[in-house]
């Protein structure tokens, strides 16, 4: 594991951006296609502009998302599907695929057929964040590290529920769903290279658990630290609590 800080969020988008599109090129060079998984949120906006701007050949890359609200239209500002078709495949030429989570129908359907799409394409490139309870994906804390589902239902904790409201997606915590259709971490895990963005000083403590403690699913994304090629990208104000040692410029 690896850990890289750049000075503001915009610089940490646009480096994580670029060490994403050489890793999608080489997968695309190596064998003619590659297949990626996209994070959302507000932690993703300025690595998702990089892509946007890049000479990726995009007609060769399947894409997954990580996660969605149970229960939530497309129509929804804070639907993950609306996120992602608005703020990235509408930018950019089709896709070889795309794999969207919907919530509007039954879930163990819904993990099931997307479940075996995942299975079918082994991913090469990983894009997660980190939550501010620790989650990855929507895996809270105590998070399930023994499922080998690759899509699992999973119930939201009142911290990340408070985070979705903070984050401006909701106007009241009591309107976030209280489930979500998350990507284990299993899953997350099998990638052969994973890109982690964390800006903010508000992560700052998930951070420094996710870098510092033992690895526990108390803190989910400390499971990262068991990954043989992942890099952590920070800001100034996310690694304000890393010990120097941590901290790599």
């Amino acid at each position: 594991m690896k850990i890289i800080t750049s000075k503001d969020p915009q610089s940490l988008g646009s480096v994580a951006g670029n060490a994403a599109i050489a890793l999608i090129n080489a997968a695309i060079k190596e064998k003619g296609s590659a297949n990626i998984i996209l994070a959302t949120g507000t932690s993703q906006f300025e690595t998702i502009r990089q892509l946007i701007d890049s000479d990726i050949e995009w007609g060769k890359v399947n894409m997954f998302h990580l996660d969605e609200y149970i229960g939530l239209p497309v129509t929804h500002p804070a639907s993950f599907r609306k996120y992602l078709r608005e703020r990235f495949l509408e930018k950019v030429a089709p896709l070889q695929s795309v794999c969207l989570i919907s919530g509007e129908g039954d879930p163990e359907e819904e993990c099931a057929r997307i479940s075996a799409l995942i299975q079918a394409h082994p991913i090469d490139v990983a894009l997660v964040g980190v939550g501010e309870n620790g989650h990855l994906a929507f895996n809270d804390p105590p998070a399930d590290f023994t499922t080998t589902k690759p899509y699992l239902v999973v119930n939201l904790d009142a911290a990340c529920r408070q985070q979705q409201m903070n984050e401006g997606w909701f106007s009241a915590v009591s309107e976030v769903p209280l489930q979500a259709i998350s990507m284990s971490v299993h899953q997350i895990l099998l990638s052969k290279h994973i890109i982690c963005s964390v800006p903010g000083a508000r992560k700052a403590q998930a951070v420094k658990d996710s870098l510092e403690q033992p690895v526990s699913n108390l803190f989910p994304a400390s499971i990262l630290q068991t990954h043989s090629d992942c890099v952590f990208y920070l800001d100034e104000a996310s690694a304000a609590k890393l010990q120097p040692a941590q901290k790599t410029v």
